[in-house]
């Protein structure tokens, strides 16, 4: 919790600290990158970088720290990054960057603000970041020690021994280790990062879902294709789908992710939209695989019945269940899928015990909407949890 003597100042400044986080942020990373190009290279996403989601992320989520320490003093930091530190885990985050981090981002602080920025201000909000910091750190830690992985040595050479067109724009990646041991553990749910050497020498890192359940000898991730759509296309998608064989070798890391299947047997929601399958694909992959019998709905939206990866599969272990059933919407339906909806997603027609736990999957939008339809039919806030592929931007507060 934060001190005594740094409360009023914190509480005093954080509005003018917020409304100038963006500028802050943006200044940070120049600063950060012109001292240590590397790290735009081969560890930031250069594509949240050029469109300014991690700018706009890292600001939410320190306001919303700060906020927390002080709005509910005696609540666990935890709370609140659990999420950001499973990613940070993933790219092999260590201890000793949040000092390199520290130095760069309280010298944009300074220069943005200026005079305001008095000793007493910049003793506050460094309590603020060592706080934040030290939890993370801590969070991460648990982390490694979990996955049974050093601090940072998260990576292992996966070789590719299938390969699959699960939709016009899905891929599906089959992995073994190629130094002949066991998969990782993990749990439905889970995601691994894929470090990838691009055609300009960086090593570029994007997370995936695992795509089927635990337990087997192969992991296997589903990977979209990402169009620009006014910008460029995801260059890390376009170098799997265009370059990758069977036979080649990528650098995986551990398996990480806090959206993970719950162990139970009240009722389920697995809801998904485009990509979003993947996560809740591996959760109904397990359900199936390990006989269970609690009542399982499967919801899933999407353009066309072509564009919907893993159609067939999520059919079949959707019918493998002895209490699941499956909605499926789609823009355009065509007379490939009579049995689907035409639209959005609408809960109307869906059965929706107050006992429900919902796990959410897909594009903000989407999971805004079924998380309020939830709510509003008596489903309890905390029983929704949903996974945001990208930086998290904070647009399902409460959500988790």
């Amino acid at each position: 919790m934060l001190s005594d003597q740094s409360v009023p100042v914190v509480r005093a400044t954080l509005p003018a600290v917020a409304a100038a986080l963006g500028d802050i942020t943006e200044l940070f990373y120049r600063k950060l990158f012109a001292a240590h190009p590397g790290l735009l290279r081969d560890l930031f996403n250069r594509g949240n970088q050029a469109g300014g989601e991690q700018q706009r992320a890292l600001a939410g989520s320190v306001a919303a720290f700060a906020g927390l320490l002080l709005e509910r003093p005696d609540a666990r930091p935890d709370i609140v990054l659990g999420r950001i530190a499973h990613k940070h885990a993933s790219l092999g985050i260590t201890s000793d960057q949040y000092k390199t981090v520290h130095r760069h981002l309280f010298a944009a602080l300074a220069e943005v603000l200026g005079d305001a920025v008095t000793p007493e201000v910049a003793a506050a909000w460094d309590e603020v970041y060592w706080l934040m910091a030290n939890a993370l750190m801590a969070i991460e830690a648990r982390l490694y020690a979990e996955a049974g992985v050093t601090e940072g040595d998260v990576w292992r050479r996966m070789e590719v021994v299938g390969r699959r067109e699960e939709s016009p724009d899905a891929l599906g990646l089959v992995l073994r280790p190629a130094d002949g041991r066991s998969v990782p553990s993990f749990r439905p749910g889970q995601y691994v990062s894929v470090r990838s050497q691009l055609p300009d020498g960086s090593r570029q890192i994007r997370q995936y879902s695992l795509s089927a359940a635990p337990g087997r000898t192969e992991l296997r991730i589903t990977v979209k294709r990402v169009h620009g759509g006014g910008r460029p296309d995801g260059e890390v998608s376009t170098w799997l789908h265009e370059r990758v064989c069977e036979g080649d070798v990528l650098d995986v890391s551990a398996p990480f992710g806090d959206l993970t299947l719950a162990a139970g047997d009240g009722p389920l929601l697995l809801a998904s939209a485009g990509i979003g399958i993947t996560p809740v694909l591996a959760m109904l992959d397990h359900l199936a695989a390990t006989g269970a019998t609690r009542p399982v709905t499967v919801l899933h939206a999407d353009r066309t019945p072509a564009a919907h990866a893993h159609r067939r599969e999520q059919r079949a272990l959707v019918d493998a269940l002895p209490d699941a059933r499956i909605h499926l919407f789609y823009e355009e339906p065509g007379d490939a899928a009579p049995e689907a909806s035409a639209g959005r997603v609408d809960l109307a027609g869906v059965d929706v015990p107050p006992t429900l736990t919902a796990y959410l999957c897909g594009p903000v939008p989407f999971m805004r909407a079924v998380r309020g339809g939830l709510l509003r039919r008596g489903v309890a806030a905390e029983a929704v949890h949903y996974e945001v592929f990208g930086p998290d931007l904070g647009l399902i507060a409460g959500g988790r």
